[in-house]
């Protein structure tokens, strides 16, 4: 199969995408997409995918994220961003303060687009929120969220873990929406 284009400026999925699409043509076009004002992840996936076609002018594909925190109704849903920006992780933890409930979620919304066809995959990692900052900068991060989320099944937030614990770690109920892609276009050749 042809070339696909995955346009992002994030060096975290780059990372992601190089390890879990495997077997699949692409390539990184690096650029900032304008991102819609809604909680849809999927919409807003498959608006920048659409968006990223008009620039490239061949199939791509588009990642968008959300964070779900049970206790605080769901909030950040797909503002991570924003509420990273205003409130921070020290903001977010504070939100937090004397929570027992502390599960959260990330979410994700794979789109690929050829200019005809939009297929969408949808993943998620279920996990915890930790009840502090912990860990090291990494270029494999995606989101500063990793300092304080520790996946379902493990004892350490995403930043704590060496890259071979990140491989090797246990993922329980997670599904991972590049992976999901991999395999359906992988069986489309």
């Amino acid at each position: 199969m042809n070339e696909i284009v995955f346009v992002t400026h994030n060096k975290g999925k780059i990372a992601s995408a190089n390890k879990q699409m495997q077997g699949v043509n692409f390539k990184v076009f690096e650029y900032e997409l304008e991102e819609p004002r809604s909680d849809d992840i999927k919409y807003i996936s498959e608006y920048k995918v659409k968006e990223a076609y008009k620039l490239v002018n061949q199939p791509c594909v588009s990642l968008d994220c959300g964070f779900w925190i049970d206790e605080l109704n769901g909030f950040p849903r797909a503002f991570v961003n924003y509420a990273l920006d205003t409130l921070g992780l020290e903001g977010i933890l504070k939100l937090m303060e004397n929570k027992e409930n502390r599960n959260c979620r990330f979410t994700e919304c794979f789109s690929y687009f050829d200019g005809k066809e939009l297929k969408q995959f949808m993943g998620q990692h279920p996990g915890k929120i930790s009840k502090e900052i912990l860990g090291n900068d990494t270029n494999k991060k995606w989101s500063d969220l990793w300092y304080i989320f520790i996946p379902d099944g493990n004892e350490k937030t995403l930043a704590q873990m060496t890259d071979e614990e990140r491989e090797t770690r246990r993922k329980i109920n997670s599904v991972d929406s590049m992976k999901e892609f991999a395999k359906w276009y992988i069986n489309q050749k």
